[in-house]
């Protein structure tokens, strides 16, 4: 393993315990991804359920623009190797 994929694989695991973390603490996790429109990310939340949102106008809050159905959850999880 070249020193670049144990960099990886140590930055993802981290991510992952962090997650686990939060999620484990009643904390919703946010997921940042490229996909989506500038500003807006997922947010995911212990009980499975994932949003799209924006940070609020106050920065201490989120918007929901929409929340995601079980399987387009499902499939976020899949996309970012969450599942």
């Amino acid at each position: 393993m070249s020193d670049l994929e144990v960099l990886e694989k140590i930055g993802t695991d981290a991510v992952l315990k962090l997650r686990r973390d939060k999620l484990a603490t009643g904390k919703p996790f946010m997921i940042n991804s490229t996909d989506l429109p500038s500003k807006q990310s997922y947010l995911e939340y212990p009980d499975g359920s994932i949003n799209i949102v924006t940070v609020a106008s106050d920065t201490r809050s989120f918007d929901v623009i929409r929340k995601l159905s079980n399987k387009e959850a499902e499939s976020v999880r899949y996309r970012f190797g969450l599942s």
